[in-house]
């Protein structure tokens, strides 16, 4: 499965610990910033995950930021992207399995590296449930017309 991470200033730290964990387990995943600490503004690394997820550039995004709040409501607005913000296992499974979510956003001020893990493998682990929730999917996904 490929991967597409990105973070601002507030996630650098845990994105570069997610990313040694991803590489490890066998994941590809290719960092679309930031590569080294600096303030940035988190809309625009929201927007180019969510653009290259949304055109199929992976199967899965991941963005981190303080909270994940801004990463979230910012990837949202990119046509396509279904990001859920999630600060644990059972959130992040049923993201995936109820909501087909593309994009797992993170809070790096406020998960242990420890925790941040366990929720991103509960997110790849689970998959989209399709029956009744493809129905539920297809109106959230109404809502960008």
């Amino acid at each position: 499965m490929k991967i597409i991470i990105g973070c601002d200033h507030g996630g650098f730290e845990l994105k570069e610990i997610l990313k040694k964990y991803l590489t490890d387990k066998g994941y590809d995943v290719e960092d679309y910033g930031i590569h080294q600490y600096e303030r940035v503004d988190y809309p625009d690394y929201a927007q180019k995950v969510g653009e290259a997820v949304a055109a199929g550039k992976a199967e899965q995004g991941i963005l981190v930021c303080g909270t994940g709040i801004g990463m979230s409501i910012a990837a949202n607005k990119v046509r396509g992207i279904r990001a859920a913000l999630c600060g644990d296992c059972y959130s992040a499974a049923k993201a995936r399995e109820h909501n087909n979510a593309n994009i797992l956003c993170l809070g790096g001020r406020v998960l242990g590296s420890g925790l941040a893990e366990q929720i991103v493998d509960a997110y790849l682990g689970a998959s989209f449930l399709g029956s009744y929730h493809e129905e539920r999917v297809r109106k959230i996904m109404a809502l960008e017309k």
